[in-house]
């Protein structure tokens, strides 16, 4: 059974960064498209940003992160990153990863609150 565990989140001011990371156990996602998602406070769960399975192609889904975020990924350590730059209050959700198709069990994901 895959295992997904976001880290890397917590409390930041506006304005500053954070790095996600998503590791992956009981096999590897090197074949997989990835991607970062985000639920906020009474809102739906929503894809941020995809990466291809070789990271040659990315792609940004939200436009208030495009230039913000970047997705990047290490398939050697089987793990999938979202730096985050210039973040925002409104930012503030639960982030999550998973694949792009046929979704694994979702992780418990990683809080990351945004102070103004």
């Amino acid at each position: 059974q895959v295992r997904l565990v976001e880290s890397g989140g917590g409390l930041v001011q506006a304005g500053g960064s954070l790095r996600l990371s998503c590791a992956a156990s009981g096999r590897s996602l090197s074949m997989d498209s990835m991607g970062w998602f985000r639920q906020a406070p009474g809102k739906a769960r929503e894809l941020l940003a995809g990466i291809s399975a070789n990271g040659a192609s990315t792609y940004y889904y939200v436009d208030s992160v495009k230039g913000r975020f970047a997705i990047s990924r290490d398939n050697a350590k089987n793990t999938v990153y979202l730096q985050m730059n210039s973040l925002k209050p409104e930012d503030t959700a639960v982030y999550y990863c998973n694949k792009l198709q046929l979704a694994l069990t979702w992780g418990q994901g990683t809080q990351v609150t945004v102070s103004s």
